[in-house]
């Protein structure tokens, strides 16, 4: 198999099993916090907050995106497979190719930094590049078919990961916070189940006794508390349903 489809093949692979990522990063923490130095995870309410902020900021980086994407064009690709109708190729996509997958970098980047290790964080940037890169090249690829040249001169002046031009075009559709409630709750309520589960495994470790710190305690339950009447409201009601989202 020549390795451009070999390439396409496992980015697709990939992308249906990239909600398992969190685990594998959960479960490789929860490891290095076991065998690594424990004086180095004692609680710090300032540098987890700010390590918390970093998963905050890469759900920010998702909630723009989403809030602004029409339904069925690039990027808003399901578990099933690639769709798209039309190429997206205004607001935050006239500034990147892959603006989600930024997002989720600082969102899993917040747990990799409560660990402590610049070994760790370098380890971890390395594996999520090579791991989404695979993904980056399978959708490209799929767009590329679909739209030929006017999707290689869009991608020759806009970035994949990073910006290189900002040359910012208006979103055709305004801002729809019924969309971003709507698709981003889940999102959002795991950010804070991941620092529990690394603090409670922490606390364990320097311990020996099962608790949760308070701080993260209260966090959670604000999140959870969100998740809960967004997902009611989903789930049972039409009143987040957007046309054309």
């Amino acid at each position: 198999m020549a390795l451009v489809h070999e390439f396409e093949k496992s980015g697709n692979w990939l992308f249906k099993r990239r909600s398992w990522l969190p685990v594998f990063i959960i479960v490789a923490g929860i490891g290095m916090m076991y065998l690594g130095n424990r004086q180095a995870i004692l609680f710090d309410m300032r540098n987890e907050l700010i390590f918390l902020g970093v998963s905050v900021f890469g759900e920010i980086i998702r909630i723009v995106t989403v809030g602004f994407t029409p339904k069925n064009t690039s990027g808003r690709n399901t578990v099933n497979g690639q769709i798209a109708d039309e190429l997206n190729v205004t607001g935050i996509y006239s500034l990147l190719r892959h603006p989600l997958y930024l997002g989720n970098f600082f969102m899993w980047l917040g747990p990799v930094l409560f660990l402590r290790s610049a070994c760790v964080t370098v380890v971890f940037i390395l594996l999520y590049w090579l791991y989404y890169e695979r993904i980056m090249f399978a959708e490209e690829q799929f767009l590329r078919r679909k739209f030929g040249d006017v999707y290689d001169k869009w991608s020759e002046t806009v970035g994949s990961f990073i910006p290189v031009s900002f040359k910012y075009i208006k979103p055709k559709l305004p801002f729809s916070v019924k969309n971003v409630l709507k698709r981003e709750y889940n999102s959002f309520v795991n950010i804070f189940a991941i620092f529990i589960i690394l603090d409670l495994f922490r606390n364990y470790f320097l311990s020996e006794r099962i608790y949760v710190t308070g701080m993260w305690i209260w966090l959670f339950l604000a999140a959870g508390v969100i998740w809960l009447v967004l997902r009611t409201i989903e789930k049972r009601t039409h009143w987040l349903d957007v046309t054309g989202r």
